[in-house]
C-alpha cells in the first residue's frame, strides 16, 4: 500500500539512499534535509530530475532538525500536499571521532542535540498527525553500538545513538495504543559506502587530543579505524539498511519487526538486543501492560 512517507537527514548516506529506495518500491517520499536553497540545493534538483525522469514520487523538503519552528513547518507541507502522513523515518545525525576527554561538554550536547533531540521536535510535530488518523509508522536508524561491541574513539557519538535507542523503545509503549508502530533498525559499522566516517567531526580540544595521540594510547585510533574496517566482509553493502527499511514499511500493519539488524561484521548487538527487547516484553507483561507490544487499530 502507497505511504506518504518524511525521512530525515536525506542529503546523503543512509537517509539519501532510503528516500530512493522508497520511493522506487512506490512510495511518496519527502527526502528532508537543511539548506534545500543553498549547499543541499544540487541534490533537491537532481531528486526532481530522478522524478520525472523514473516515474517516482520523490522530492526534497526543507528540515532543519534542529529547529522545532522547521520541523512543524515541514509537517504541515506534507499534510497540505497529501493530506496526511504515514511514516516518519528518523534518520538524521552525525558523528564524531577523536578522544571522549579532548571533545567539550558542548560538544558532546551538540551530538546529543542532533542525533536524539532532533527526533523528539520531529515526533511533536508528526504524532500529533499520525495519532488523529489513528495509524502510523516510526522507524528509527539506530546503531549496532548501543549494545555491542563499542571500539575507542566514539564516545559522543555512541552515547548519543544510545540515548535515541532508548527513546525509541520508550516511545513505543506510549504511542501503540494510538494505532502508531515503531520499527527500529540498527546498523553495523559500515566504513564503506556512506560519509559517516568521512564527515566525522573532531575534538575541539586539540592539545588534549594530542596528548592521547602522543601517550600510551598512541596510535590507538588507526587500531580501532583498521580494526573495524577489517571486520567488514567485502561484499558489505550499506543499501541494505534501506531494503530493510522498505521491507518494514510495506508490511502490513500490525506486522511489522520491532527490530531489525542489518550488521555484517556481527559486533553482538542482536545478541544483546534480543534479550533486552525479551526482558522489555516480559516486563511488560507482568504489569499489564502487554497490549502496548503491538500497536491498536484505531481505523
Amino acid at each position: 500500500m502507497k505511504q506518504v512517507v518524511l525521512v530525515t537527514g536525506a542529503s546523503s548516506g543512509f537517509g539519501l539512499m532510503t528516500a530512493r529506495a522508497l520511493a522506487k518500491a512506490g512510495h511518496i517520499v519527502y527526502a528532508s534535509m537543511r539548506e534545500t536553497e543553498g549547499r543541499n540545493a544540487p541534490r533537491v534538483a537532481e531528486l526532481a530530475a530522478e522524478a520525472v525522469r523514473d516515474g517516482i514520487a520523490i522530492q526534497g523538503l526543507e528540515l532543519d532538525v534542529a529547529s522545532q519552528d522547521s520541523a512543524d513547518a515541514a509537517v504541515a507541507k506534507i499534510v497540505a500536499e497529501r493530506g496526511r502522513l504515514d511514516v516518519v523515518v528518523h534518520n538524521a545525525g552525525h558523528m564524531v571521532f577523536g578522544a571522549a576527554e579532548a571533545f567539550t561538554a558542548e560538544q558532546f550536547a551538540a551530538a546529543y542535540d542532533v542525533n536524539v533531540l532532533s527526533t523528539q521536535r520531529v515526533n511533536r510535530a508528526a504524532l500529533p498527525v499520525l495519532r488523529k488518523q489513528g495509524k502510523g509508522l516510526l522507524v528509527w536508524v539506530s546503531s549496532s553500538s548501543t549494545r555491542g561491541g563499542t571500539p575507542p574513539y566514539l564516545a559522543p557519538y555512541f552515547a548519543a545513538k544510545a540515548g535515541m535507542d532508548a527513546l525509541a523503545v520508550s516511545y513505543a509503549g506510549e504511542v501503540a495504543r494510538w494505532g502508531v508502530e515503531t520499527t527500529i533498525v540498527v546498523p553495523g559499522a559500515f566504513t564503506k559506502g556512506t560519509n559517516h566516517f568521512l564527515h566525522a567531526g573532531s575534538p575541539e580540544d586539540k592539545a588534549r587530543q594530542a596528548e592521547y595521540d602522543k601517550g600510551p594510547t598512541a596510535g590507538m585510533a588507526d587500531v580501532a579505524l583498521k580494526g573495524l574496517a577489517g571486520l567488514e566482509p567485502a561484499d558489505a553493502d550499506p543499501a541494505e539498511v534501506a531494503r530493510a527499511i522498505v521491507a518494514a514499511v510495506d508490511k502490513p500493519f500490525g506486522t511489522r519487526p520491532f527490530r531489525v539488524h542489518i550488521d555484517p561484521s556481527q559486533d553482538g548487538a542482536e545478541i544483546v538486543n534480543g534479550v533486552a527487547d525479551r526482558v522489555r516484553a516480559e516486563l511488560l507483561r507482568r504489569i499489564g501492560l502487554e497490549d502496548v507490544l503491538k500497536p491498536s487499530t484505531r481505523s
